[in-house]
């Protein structure tokens, strides 16, 4: 801890660092609020996706396996074309977000594959775009907890160090202001009975 002058325009100085430090304290505990919330909802999306992807792959499992789909050549049938990836900000973070994923489609006979191939085309392009999701929620997710992890160290400086040690100084400030008043009085009183005398 740093020596602090003992004197007014210290005394003062420390006041308005004490009501900057206020000031700023609530709007960096709502911004911590804010990315607390969006951080849950990303990791509900999180979620949604991971359990979607699993009820898809357990439905083209299931579906599959009796029409002989392993046995006909599926390969490049699906493909991505292109993935649109947008930076939002939220209260300062800037985050991902898929807008928007485009799929070539092989062309092929119809009549020369079963009729379920335009099913399991459907299914990929569907299980592709919950991957791109997936893994844009992953970044966002990681991101957002970057940053709540240093909204949280601030607000507990604000909070634990800032705060508190100014509400010392000025404390330990108005002490000694107070003790060079009486000495100066009681000084005074001295010299007032020597010259008296």
């Amino acid at each position: 801890m740093s020596r602090v002058a003992i004197n007014k325009s210290s005394l003062a100085h420390q006041r308005s660092q004490l009501r900057l430090f206020q000031r700023f304290l609530p709007s960096l505990d709502l911004k911590r609020q804010q990315l607390l919330t969006e951080q849950k909802e990303a990791r509900r999306q999180l979620v949604d996706a991971e359990q979607e992807i699993g009820e898809l792959t357990r439905s083209l499992t299931g579906l599959m396996e009796p029409l002989g789909a392993y046995e006909i050549d599926l390969q490049g049938l699906v493909t991505i074309d292109r993935v649109l990836i947008e930076e939002e900000n939220i209260v300062g973070a800037r985050l991902p977000v898929a807008r928007e994923v485009k799929f070539k489609t092989a062309p092929y006979a119809m009549l020369g594959k079963p009729f379920w191939v335009d099913f399991l085309i459907e299914y990929l392009q569907r299980m592709c775009t919950l991957r791109v999701h997936l893994q844009v929620n992953r970044e966002r997710d990681a991101r957002l907890s970057l940053q709540v992890r240093r909204i949280t160290q601030r607000v507990n400086l604000f909070e634990k160090v800032l705060i508190p040690q100014a509400r010392e100084n000025i404390k330990r400030i108005q002490i000694g202001l107070g003790e060079q008043e009486r000495s100066a009085v009681v000084r005074s009183k001295i010299a007032k009975k020597k010259h008296a005398i």
